[in-house]
């Protein structure tokens, strides 16, 4: 028999309840209910999104690809002003967006946030 410290004892736990909650997650991502759910006001981005593998599928790569990056703004869009927000809080990231381009850019998209809501 193998003979654990606490501290090892305690790590095991641990990593038990992570595994079981990773599990428990998966398991509810791939619930259909809560996918329709949630996906129920993107469907248009979704569309664009996976429109794509069809195009690439088709022979049209470069139309793929377009409509790929559109699908993912459109689905990510209230993702961007979040990560702009949280960029500006870091020391020496925040700095470069002060700069006059940058800056810019992180107005409009900032800026996109407050039009949605």
């Amino acid at each position: 028999m193998i003979s654990l410290t606490d501290s090892q004892k305690i790590g095991m736990g641990l990593t038990g309840f992570g595994l079981f909650f990773l599990v428990f997650g998966m398991m509810l991502f791939f619930d259909k209910a809560l996918l329709a759910i949630g996906n129920r006001h993107k469907a248009k981005a979704t569309g664009f999104f996976l429109g794509e593998v069809l195009a690439v599928l088709i022979g049209w790569p470069v139309v793929g690809v377009l409509l790929e990056i559109y699908g993912f703004f459109l689905l990510f869009r209230g993702f961007f002003p979040v990560a702009v927000g949280f960029i500006r809080r870091i020391p020496v990231l925040g700095s470069l967006l002060g700069l006059p381009a940058i800056g810019t850019a992180s107005i409009a998209v900032a800026g996109a946030r407050l039009a949605l809501i």
